[in-house]
C-alpha cells in the first residue's frame, strides 16, 4: 500500500473534543486504573522463565537438544521486550522513575538500550506511520512508501525491489539490530542516562557471551547464540508488523486530529487470550495508541467503546486476523518496492 491521504474531520470538529468524549467514557469505565495484582503475576512467570530457561541451559549442556533452548529462550526475550515496553509507557507503575527503573531492568535482561528504544518509540507514538516524522518508517534498510522507493540508494534500492519476499528472512537479523542500534545510540549526547544505558548493556553482552562459551563448546555455543537472536528477532519484529504496515501513511503537513491520527494509521489483530498473550495486548493496537498508559489487560474492555465512538464519528476502525494482518503488511512491502521493479538496479 503506497502513501494514502487521510481525510480531515471539518473544522469544527478538529478541537479535539471527538477525543476528550472518549477518554471520558474510558474514564467512567474505571479503565485507566492500575493493574498491580496483574502485572506481578506477569513479572513473576516471565522472570520465572528467564531463570528457567537459563538454568536449562546449564542442564543440558552438551548436547544439542539445548537449541530448543534457544528457542524457548527466544521467545522469553520477546516477552522480556514486551514488559519493558509496557514500563516505558507508565502502565505498570504510575510513577516515573518506578517506570524507568523497571524498564531498563528488563531492556538490560535482552541487550536493549532503555534510553534509546523509549525516545524512539515515543517519537512513533507521536506521528504513527508519518513518513518524515515516525523513525519506524526510516528507510535504512526497506522502504515504506514509492517515494522513498524512488528517493533509495545503497541497501534499500537493491533490498526493496523484492522486500515483500525478504521481509521474514530479514528480521532473523532484528535481534542484532536491536543490539547494534542500542551501542551506537551512546555516541548521541543528547540521550538522558547514556552512561548508565551504556553500563547495562555491556554488563549483559559479557554476562550472556560468558555464561554461553563456558556452558557449551565453541561450536555449541555459537549455534545456540544464532538460534537463539535469530528467533528472538523474528518474533519482535512479528509483534509489531501487524500494527501499522499496510496502513495509511502519512506525510508533509498532513496531520489530522488525535484520534483520527492514531486509529486511521493503525491495526488491530482479532484472537481470543494466547493472542493477547503472544502479542502482549499490542493487538490492541488502536486503543493502545490511544491511551498508551493504559495497562494491557484493559485494552481488549476497551474495544468496545472504542469501535463504538469510531463507528458514531464515521472513522475506519480497522481489525483483521493475524495471518490476514500479514498478508497486507507484505502486500504494502510489495508495492512500495515497485517503482525499484520498473527500472534496472545497477549492478
Amino acid at each position: 500500500m503506497t502513501t494514502h491521504s487521510i481525510v480531515r474531520p471539518p473544522p469544527s470538529e478538529r478541537s479535539g473534543s471527538d477525543f476528550a468524549r472518549l477518554s471520558r467514557k474510558i474514564a467512567d469505565a474505571g479503565l485507566m486504573g492500575r493493574r498491580p495484582g496483574y502485572y506481578a503475576l506477569r513479572i513473576t512467570v516471565v522472570a520465572g522463565l528467564y531463570v528457567g530457561g537459563w538454568a536449562a541451559v546449564a542442564l543440558v549442556g552438551d548436547s544439542w537438544w539445548t537449541l530448543t533452548v534457544a528457542a524457548f529462550l527466544a521467545v522469553v526475550f520477546g516477552q522480556v521486550a514486551l514488559l519493558a515496553h509496557d514500563a516505558a509507557h507508565r502502565q505498570v507503575f504510575r510513577r516515573r522513575r518506578a517506570s524507568e527503573v523497571s524498564g531498563r531492568i528488563a531492556g538490560a535482561g535482552i541487550g536493549m538500550g532503555y534510553g534509546w528504544w523509549q525516545d524512539k518509540h515515543t517519537r512513533h507514538h507521536a506521528n504513527p506511520n508519518h513518513e518524515d516524522l515516525d523513525p519506524d518508517l526510516d528507510p535504512d534498510l526497506l522502504v515504506w512508501s514509492q517515494d522513498q522507493a524512488r528517493a533509495a540508494t545503497g541497501l534499500p534500492r537493491l533490498i526493496g525491489r523484492w522486500q515483500a519476499f525478504l521481509f521474514f528472512p530479514l528480521l532473523t537479523l532484528e535481534g542484532f539490530n536491536l543490539h547494534v542500534s542500542s551501542v551506537r545510540a551512546l555516541a548521541n549526547r543528547s540521550l538522558k542516562h547514556r552512561t548508565l544505558d551504556g553500563v547495562l548493556l555491556f554488563a549483559h553482552f559479557v554476562v550472556y557471551l560468558t555464561v554461553l562459551f563456558w556452558l557449551l563448546p565453541l561450536g555449541m555455543a555459537i549455534a545456540f547464540l544464532a538460534v537463539h537472536q535469530c528467533l528472538f528477532g523474528v518474533y519482535l519484529g512479528s509483534l509489531f508488523a501487524p500494527n501499522h504496515k499496510g496502513m495509511p501513511i502519512l506525510k508533509g503537513e498532513d496531520r489530522p486530529d488525535f484520534l483520527r491520527r492514531q486509529v486511521l494509521t493503525s491495526r488491530n489483530v482479532r484472537g481470543g487470550l494466547l493472542t493477547d498473550i503472544a502479542l502482549g495486548g499490542l493487538n490492541h493496537q488502536i486503543e493502545h495508541h490511544l491511551f498508551p498508559s493504559m495497562p494491557s489487560p484493559n485494552l481488549r474492555r476497551a474495544r468496545a467503546i472504542v469501535r463504538s465512538h469510531c463507528e458514531d464519528l464515521g472513522v475506519d476502525y480497522v481489525e483483521t486476523g493475524l495471518i490476514t494482518s500479514y498478508r497486507l503488511a507484505l502486500v504494502s512491502l510489495h508495492q512500495a518496492g515497485a517503482p525499484l521493479r520498473k527500472t534496472r538496479v545497477p549492478a
